[in-house]
């Protein structure tokens, strides 16, 4: 099958007729084939909001287990506005991007002022929430509280990028704006959370980023780029190069007590606690690297030991090799709110970044 440039291509519009169509067609897969989840079991407002936080970014397979524990922990509002940010980020840990669970926690204590703990039923009122923006406001109208709105979320563009032929990225303004045109136009009154979750589901599992399932699709009469060979093109793939980082760590232990510390209020990880260490230079070996960090940190030399552990781990654009070390504990620790020694037991306690948590766990089985 031959392409068409898409310099010189302009798909044919998709009329109301069609979208209802496929609407239609959708509403009846998904009765089928939906996924079921725990979200989607008891959608109240708080439930559904708590899962979109932690769906961004982050597959559905790693969010239930999350999701769950998060629930038994925090199972309303007024429970996450009354515990410390601590908390709440130890409960997180594990699932990246922690601004998400901090946003969440300071929506829900302005939610205990402003709205007597419950969730508002309009856009204008979720918006003003830290963290909730057009797509999370969205899906909290049409999957709780039963509003005729679309949730346009990386899925539902893609679907409808593809439908249409659309060409370019799906964080293009003009491209959301056609496809947003689209979704509203299958929308079936009264069934717009059956209708938002068919399309979220659809494009999980169906029409997928890389690699559609075209020859299993219900949609593929439908589907202009399916009929003009442009499937794999839509939308345009984003390449990443990731940048490769190593650091190294001090793990020091005295009396069955771990020293750590805690990272900035800014910037990557803010809050979190780790272990001390650092990126290392070019020209450094991870040991040479750790000596000068520990300098540079803690005013101390640390002479690195034995190595526990040695992982790599990858974040959105970065791939960090880190190097932990044993390390007799020098004199002259710094030791304050933000430098502390911690039980051995109790470090479950203190937040941390997944790689020095792995760390931790080689330490425990010492």
């Amino acid at each position: 099958m031959l392409r068409a440039p898409f310099a010189h291509y302009a798909a044919p519009p998709m009329d109301d007729a069609t979208a209802q169509r496929i609407a239609r067609r959708l509403l009846g897969w998904y009765e089928r084939h939906g996924r079921d989840l725990p979200w989607r079991r008891h959608p109240t407002p708080y439930r559904v909001w708590v899962s979109e936080v932690m769906l961004q970014q982050t597959v559905v397979a790693t969010v239930i287990p999350y999701f769950e524990r998060w629930m038994e922990r925090f199972p309303d509002v007024e429970s996450v506005a009354r515990a410390d940010e601590r908390e709440v980020l130890a409960a997180w840990e594990g699932l990246g991007y922690y601004q998400r669970a901090r946003r969440l926690h300071r929506a829900a204590r302005r939610l205990m002022w402003e709205h007597e703990g419950r969730l508002p039923a309009s856009e204008a009122a979720l918006r003003r929430l830290p963290g909730v923006g057009p797509y999370i406001a969205a899906a909290i109208l049409s999957i709780a509280f039963g509003q005729d709105v679309v949730a346009l979320d990386a899925n539902v563009v893609r679907v409808f990028m593809r439908l249409t032929a659309t060409p370019g990225r799906g964080t293009e303004a003009g491209v959301r704006r056609r496809v947003r045109d689209r979704a509203r136009a299958g929308l079936p009154p009264g069934r717009a959370a059956a209708y938002n979750q068919a399309l979220m589901d659809f494009g999980s599992l169906v029409c997928r980023p890389r690699a559609p399932l075209c020859e299993e699709c219900l949609l593929r009469e439908e589907c202009e780029a399916f009929r003009r060979g442009m499937q794999y093109d839509i939308p345009k793939p984003t390449r990443r190069k990731l940048t490769a980082i190593r650091t190294a760590v001090a793990v020091l232990v005295q009396d069955d007590r771990v020293y750590i510390q805690q990272r900035p209020t800014g910037g990557l990880f803010a809050g979190l606690w780790e272990f001390p260490g650092g990126k290392a230079h070019p020209d450094e070996t991870p040991r040479q690297a750790l000596r000068r960090e520990c300098r540079e940190e803690l005013g101390v030399d640390c002479a690195p030991g034995r190595k526990l552990a040695e992982l790599t781990h990858y974040y959105t654009v970065f791939q960090v090799r880190l190097h932990a070390f044993l390390c007799p504990p020098p004199e002259g620790l710094p030791l304050d709110s933000t430098h502390r020694w911690v039980p051995l037991e109790e470090l479950d306690d203190y937040p941390m970044p997944s790689a020095n948590r792995q760390v931790v766990q080689a330490l425990e089985q010492l």
